[in-house]
């Protein structure tokens, strides 16, 4: 991987005025220029700079500064466990089990993108953006693709374990919603009654004033897409999340 130039101001931004000229030397000669030496790849200083911090016991947000710094040079997720685990026979184990905590936190984020894309691949319709504008009534991350504005059709995409609150779709006269998995799996209920599996190619049609949730499988990626079933006044009221029991009954045996 080609090397880029590093730019540091932190020193500038927490101490330019207490210790200017610790600042100049950690902003101007530890990162402008020995940061920037092309004798060795950024990716190498990154690891050794990871060994020395770990070795140390330094696993604060210095390390994590640096293992971002790994990432974004080329070292994949395979190679900082492999690192880590190096270091653990050296520098010790306690040091190692806190490196890796940090560890997971940086390169949880790629696994998510890793898993999403991989699942973008096997269903024919856009994952979309992550579902901001209804995350209060879901747990866990969903992504909302509007694949017609005119009719409202939506595909929503569910990562592993995550659901949509119980709620309600009401209207004085019709109204419900109709449900179409497109890829993954994951489950519909019913209150008071057992949940239903939903894999590629399940219809699920939900009468209005109906209490139920939707969500994927807590191992398996899950999309479906959403209509509403036209009717008069319609209006979606949220309710209470399901909870950890009720979701694990749902998985059970399935």
């Amino acid at each position: 991987m080609e090397n880029k130039k590093i730019t540091q101001t932190a020193g500038r931004d927490g101490l330019g005025d207490f210790a200017p000229n610790f600042a100049h030397f950690n902003d101007d000669i530890l990162f402008g220029e020995q940061w920037n030496d092309e004798s060795i790849s950024t990716k190498t200083k990154c690891i050794v700079t990871m060994t020395s911090l770990i070795s140390s016991g330094i696993v604060d947000s210095s390390l994590k500064y640096h293992l971002i710094n790994a990432k974004g040079s080329g070292v994949t997720r395979e190679e900082i466990a492999a690192i880590i685990s190096h270091i653990a026979f050296y520098a010790g184990w306690p040091k190692a089990w806190a490196a890796f905590r940090l560890a997971k936190e940086v390169w949880t984020e790629e696994t998510a993108v890793d898993e999403k894309d991989g699942f973008q691949q096997n269903i024919m319709f856009p994952i979309g953006e992550k579902n901001e504008a209804y995350a209060k009534y879901f747990k866990g991350q969903s992504y909302l693709s509007l694949l017609s504005p005119k009719t409202g059709m939506c595909n929503v995409t569910f990562e592993p374990g995550c659901r949509n609150n119980w709620h309600i779709h009401h209207a004085k006269t019709g109204g419900g919603q109709l449900l179409v998995c497109v890829g993954g799996r994951g489950y519909y209920q019913e209150y008071g009654k057992p949940a239903v599996e939903m894999t590629e190619g399940t219809i699920i049609e939900i009468p209005a004033d109906v209490k139920h949730w939707h969500g994927a499988a807590k191992d398996s990626w899950f999309a479906h897409l959403a209509m509403e079933i036209p009717g008069t006044e319609p209006l979606t009221e949220w309710r209470e999340e399901v909870t950890d029991e009720e979701y694990e009954a749902a998985n059970k045996d399935k």
